[in-house]
């Protein structure tokens, strides 16, 4: 039972992972903030691709689970400031 809650886990991760990088790929292509969209895509990139390993070999860990929700919560949590700060750096 335990490992069909973190294969379900690990599988809404990877599939956010990969709505949300397609999501800031249309967003930034679209001129609305580029580089704060593509650098805030970066982590759901590696999530997505360590997920897409996972679920091919269908192998889940724990540690995917807590890492993917942390980061998910910090990014979405802050994601506002760091475009701000992201955009005004690169002089968007």
């Amino acid at each position: 039972m335990r490992s069909d809650y973190l294969s379900l886990i690990s599988k809404i991760i990877f599939f956010y992972s990969i709505f949300y990088v397609v999501m800031k790929i249309i967003a930034a292509v679209g001129g609305n903030a580029p580089y704060a969209n593509l650098v805030l895509a970066v982590p759901y990139l590696a999530f997505a691709t360590v997920g897409w390993v996972m679920v091919k070999k269908k192998s889940y860990h724990w540690a995917y689970v807590i890492a993917g929700a942390i980061v998910i919560s910090l990014v979405r949590y802050f994601e506002q400031d760091w475009m701000i700060a992201i955009e005004s750096y690169f002089g968007g």
